[in-house]
């Protein structure tokens, strides 16, 4: 870092405020030489000897739109499907015959009301921005808003999952409403980059799916032991984000650390979540057949979803973070 010292700063001894103060005292002896100076300059100069910047009016000032780069996307797309087969060779070396009537359908109506959670959600948050609510949010205290949201996503979450499958208009009533704190919580993403959010949404979608597919054809209870580790996982990453309130300024090797754990630790822990929560469905979905247990894809779905939105969320901050430096 370059530091500026104070001593460059100070005056030099009463010799410079001597020297600066003669040098005010005299300022009116060139006072009329410089006024006549001054009025020579303005009668030689002209208008027509001055040069501005010329803009057209007949063409409006628009950004042309940029061709779509089919190299990209493929890349992307192969990248994608790259990563699909590594995570299905690394993880998943041991699969099982074939998912049941019970686990399909369970399985299946969990994800429905994920992605109709996440579409209700990333909807909202859009036409909170639109709106101006964001905007209102943001000037507000931030720790009321912190702590509404908070208070409300975790309030909401607990609705669904003490209402019976049997109450639908309360379940359902309490699912939306998570999704809409969800929004509140997520709608200042807006000010990004567009194109940064699809990617990371691309991504998303990718790194779920793959990992879904994973704990789908996985062994029955193979990532089941998994339950553990992420909790202490989580248990880390909530506390890295409480760094920046603990550790001093000056300390930015230890804030960088902390930035990681929550970046790209927060992106593994996230990431078993997604397997422990696929083989949980397909668990819950034999309990359910066997009368143990009643069956409830919102309940599943709550946990997939949380899932995906803090893996997005990572992945925004990653691509930002990754543009800024560009």
């Amino acid at each position: 870092m370059l530091r500026l010292g104070l001593s460059s700063l100070r005056p030099l001894g009463p010799a410079v405020g001597r020297t600066a103060r003669s040098n005010i005292r005299s300022f009116s002896n060139f006072r009329p030489n410089v006024l006549q100076t001054l009025q020579k300059q303005r009668q030689a100069l002209s208008l027509s000897q001055l040069k501005f910047p010329r803009y057209s009016t007949d063409v409006p000032i628009i950004e042309a739109t940029r061709p779509i780069s089919w190299r990209r996307v493929a890349l992307i797309v192969g990248g994608v499907a790259a990563t699909v087969v590594v995570l299905e060779g690394a993880l998943n070396r041991e699969t099982r015959e074939g998912l049941s009537a019970a686990e399909r359908s369970l399985l299946n109506s969990s994800f429905a009301y994920t992605g109709a959670g996440l579409a209700i959600t990333a909807a909202a948050a859009r036409a909170m921005f639109t709106s101006g609510a964001v905007y209102r949010i943001m000037a507000a205290n931030p720790w009321v808003v912190l702590g509404v949201s908070l208070a409300g996503g975790i309030g909401s979450m607990l609705g669904v999952f003490y209402t019976p499958p049997e109450n639908t208009v309360q379940k359902h009533f309490f699912w939306l409403t998570f999704n809409a704190f969800q929004a509140a919580t997520l709608s200042p993403l807006f000010f990004l980059n567009p194109a940064i959010l699809a990617r990371a949404g691309l991504y998303t979608l990718g790194v779920v799916g793959g990992l879904s597919y994973v704990g789908a054809t996985a062994a029955n209870d193979k990532y089941l032991m998994l339950g553990g580790p992420l909790l202490a996982g989580v248990s880390v990453v909530a506390l890295s984000t409480l760094a920046p309130l603990v550790l001093p300024v000056t300390a930015v090797r230890a804030l960088a650390v902390t930035e990681a754990i929550y970046l790209y630790g927060g992106l593994a822990v996230f990431g078993g979540f997604v397997l422990y929560d696929t083989q949980k469905i397909l668990a819950h979905a034999r309990l359910a057949e066997q009368g143990r247990m009643k069956r409830d894809p919102i309940n599943e779905a709550i946990g997939l979803q949380l899932d995906m939105i803090n893996i997005f969320i990572r992945l925004v901050q990653i691509l930002s973070m990754n543009n800024n430096r560009k």
